[in-house]
């Protein structure tokens, strides 16, 4: 229970990733804000599981894209639970396309979502992190964003923007206790690999060491490590959990 005490905000934790490191933070005894853009449905899932485990949640439907909502958000954050100690920008879309035939409306919804939403996120919670001298800012990137990946040229700038965003952050937060560091995931096992042949998975998994796809447990062991007192001394740093792939 390192992180008992603790109010964490984990954007686009409804499902997948952001579901699993919602119950990790939970788990260690974070109060947990779960954020999500439409399915209502599923985020009261991940708050069930996370209250029948014992534990604090709240779901907050707001667009991480729309800086009116955020700082919304924010507000209905400080006056459940009075602070604001952890954020995991998690949120994101894809709209994957060659660059010919991406059209432009496709790379503003990513870029928007994964990269603006960040933004809007980190600035929203700054000034109760300021005040508390401490904080953690945890930025889910991914390994296109270091290598980038053909027909994903918008996701790959928007992941690879976020490490940017996260050393830049770094800088500017680290004499006040906040550390900002990024995760960047590699194969992991989510509803879009679910639904790929074996053919395609084979493809996939030639270039991982560890032959194998990933788990979003896996992920969120990651974060809540970075999250918690142990990784006070870690910040500007990008952890990358792919088995190996970009090694």
């Amino acid at each position: 229970m390192e992180l008992e005490g603790r109010v964490a905000m984990v954007t686009g934790s409804s499902r997948g990733i952001g579901r699993a490191i919602a119950i990790e933070l939970a788990r260690r005894g974070a109060a947990i804000a779960v954020n999500y853009a439409g399915n209502a449905a599923a985020a009261q899932e991940t708050v069930a599981a996370i209250t029948d485990a014992g534990g604090r949640a709240m779901a907050i439907q707001a667009d991480v894209a729309d800086q009116e909502q955020v700082d919304a958000m924010m507000k209905q954050i400080l006056n459940e639970y009075g602070r604001l100690d952890i954020l995991v920008n998690n949120a994101g879309i894809t709209r994957d396309n060659l660059l010919p035939r991406l059209r432009e409306s496709d790379w503003d919804a990513v870029l928007n979502v994964n990269l603006k939403g960040a933004y809007n996120c980190a600035k929203a919670v700054m000034r109760p992190m300021l005040k508390a001298r401490w904080g953690r800012v945890i930025n889910i990137s991914s390994v296109v964003g270091l290598t980038g990946n053909a027909g994903q040229a918008n996701y790959a700038a928007a992941k690879a923007g976020l490490i940017g965003l996260t050393k830049s952050l770094a800088r500017e937060l680290g004499s006040r206790s906040i550390t900002v560091n990024a995760v960047a995931p590699g194969y992991i096992m989510t509803d879009m690999t679910d639904g790929l042949t074996e053919e395609n998975k084979n493809k996939m998994l030639a270039g991982v060491p560890l032959n194998r796809f990933g788990y979003p447990e896996e992920i969120a062991s990651a974060v809540a490590f970075l999250a918690g007192e142990g990784a006070g001394y870690i910040t500007g740093q990008v952890i990358v959990v792919d088995g190996g792939m970009t090694m």
